[in-house]
This record gives structure tokens, sequence and C-alpha cells, in this order.
């Protein structure tokens, strides 16, 4: 059923290979087009989108957007709003006040989250009242699964120098793992800001290696969880600062085999991710319910060998190192659905 901003046009083949397609007359003069002007055809979601030469152009410039940030704002506000920018994929973010000068706390924190959160970002000018941000990294520089291998990576090593902090009472190394969860929030942002844009161009999302616009969804699913692994990693360290002693060794062995067969489970869903490997998935699913069993090992044995005031924390701790496993699981799930044709009947 058609509706008023919609007209049905039949195919006409013509020649001897050419289909051709008539334009509705109101919309060729409505922009001042007329016979031999250019059109820009390109794919969008099975769609075809059609748009004059010069107007595709423009759109091809990059986007510049402009807040207005006055110093009774918190900073964690202003700073929301130039994620929210960056995410949607402005390639320069002006950050102004009206008649003050940008205050010390805002402009430091805007410092702080160019450095630390949005890869590519540069500040490429600064004055009294206003902080000029460029996006200068593309995304051929820097693809989507370079950048979800490296947060796989750091959320990884993160775990791994868990263990060894645990196992030495090494306070510091806690420390250091707590302070890389920056790196994996870095490539987050960067890996949701490409599929923003892929589910808005065909091409971008055919440079990334998806097939389909569906597919975005599941990968920001992905990056949610591998995000949530690298906290958890955060709070077992958080959780090894508060410890008053080391465990025993027959405690901490436990834990150790618990924290390795957690890592493990990631490292399968993430491997069944990149190989589109569904059995490896379904595997790495019906693993991750079994680590209750080492769970409540490690409970059984702490009771007997920590002192009460270590119980909580190293309770939290073994918590983490399940939710941890519990994740990989829910990547390993997206994994059966977006290669859920490899058992197929052909």
């Amino acid at each position: 059923m058609e509706t008023s901003n919609e007209e049905i046009r039949k195919i006409q083949f013509t020649g001897k290979s050419t289909y051709i397609i008539s334009l509705p007359k109101k919309w060729v003069t409505s922009r001042g087009l007329k016979a031999g002007s250019q059109l820009v055809v390109s794919q969008q979601n099975g769609s075809l989108i059609l748009s004059p030469k010069e107007m595709a152009k423009s759109s091809l410039t990059p986007a510049e957007a402009t807040i207005i940030i006055s110093n009774k704002e918190n900073s964690d506000t202003v700073t929301r709003e130039i994620v929210s920018l960056y995410l949607v994929g402005y390639n320069f973010i002006n950050v102004r006040t009206k008649d003050e000068r940008i205050n010390a706390l805002h402009r430091n924190a805007i410092k702080e989250l160019t450095r630390k959160k949005l890869v590519g970002t540069e500040i490429i000018s600064e004055s009294p009242n206003e902080m000029k941000l460029q996006i200068l990294i593309s995304y051929p520089e820097l693809s989507m699964e370079s950048a979800l291998r490296r947060m796989c990576l750091i959320a990884t090593s993160m775990h791994e120098d868990d263990i060894q902090a645990l196992r030495d009472l090494n306070k510091e190394l806690a420390k250091e793992v707590i302070q890389l969860d920056d790196e994996v929030d870095r490539f987050s942002l960067y890996i949701i800001r490409q599929l923003k844009a892929a589910v808005q161009n065909e091409k971008i999302l055919k440079d990334i290696g998806l097939s389909s616009a569906r597919d975005c969804l599941g990968y920001r699913v992905i990056v949610k969880s591998v995000e949530r692994i690298a906290d958890h990693a955060v709070k077992i360290a958080e959780n090894i600062t508060l410890l008053k002693e080391k465990p025993s060794e027959k405690v901490f062995q436990k834990i150790s085999e618990m924290g390795l067969f957690a890592r493990k489970v990631f490292e399968d869903s993430i491997k069944s991710l990149f190989k589109k490997d569904y059995l490896l998935a379904d595997h790495a699913v019906y693993k991750a319910k079994t680590i209750v069993t080492l769970e409540n090992e490690v409970i059984k044995e702490i009771r007997k060998k920590i002192e009460q005031v270590d119980v909580s924390n190293i309770r939290m701790i073994m918590e983490s190192m399940r939710r941890t496993a519990e994740y990989a699981s829910d990547i390993a799930e997206i994994v059966l659905n977006l290669n859920v044709n490899q058992i197929l009947t052909k």
C-alpha cells in the first residue's frame, strides 16, 4: 500500500543488459536537478539510496558538533556529552562556554577523557572559553577486529596478573590491574563508534567484516561482556588490596584453578568468535556451567584454612571469577546466534 511519500515504479529493461527506472518529477525538480545531472547510487541494508552528487559530497565531509557548557555543570555531565558525540560519529567536537572561561576542573576532565578513553582523539586548539577536539583515526587504520582482539588480550592479562598478585599478596600489581581498565574502556568506546556507523552505512558494515546490520547488535553485546569481564578483574584486584594476609597454599591453588578455568572459558568464547566456530562456542557455554563446582570446592577449603577477617574478600574474588565465566558464556551464546547457519541442513 502506497503512502503519501511513496510511489510504485516498474523496472524496465532496455537495450541488451540495462535495467532502468523513472524518477518522480516532483523529487527531481525540488532538488534542482535536470537531464544530465549526476546521482550517486549507494547500497544500504539491501536498499538503494539515490543522492544528488553535490549532496553526497557534502555528506562525506567530517561531521562537526558544538556543545555549550556552563561552569555550574558537573564535570561528569560534560564528559558524558563528549562521549555521546564521539559514539555517534562526529569527527570534530567543539566545547564552548557562553561568557565565562572554561574552569580548570572541566578543562582537566576533558583532557583526561581525551587521553584515557577516546581512541584517536586529540585536542587541536584551546582558548579560554573553547576546546576543539578532533578524531584523527579512521576505521581502516584500526579495524574493529584488531580493537576487539586488543581489548580481549588486555582483559585476559588483567585476570592473569590478579592471580599473581593474590599469590604474592602484591598490592602494587593489583593497583596496576585497576589502572588497565581505562585501556579496555578506550577500545570499547571505539568499537561502539564503529558499530553505530556500520548500522547506517553498508560500506562501513562490509569494511569492518560484518554481513548485516543485525550482526552489529550481537557485537555490541559481546563488547559489553568483555567490558564486564575487565570490570571483574578490577573487583578482584580491589579485594586483593583489602586482604590482611596471603591465603594458604592449598586455598590459593583452588582459587588459582578457578581463575584459570574462567579465563579458559573466556579465551574459548573469543576464539570461537573469530573462527566463527559454532561447536567451540557450544562447548564454552556447556563448560561455563561447571564453574560452580570449583567455587564450592574453594568455599569448603576456606572454611578451614583462612582467617575470618579475609573470608568476605576471598568470597568476593570467587564471585568475580564465576561472573567472568558467565559473561564468557554470554559471548559464546552470541557466537551461536551469529553462526547458527552451520547447523542447518543443506
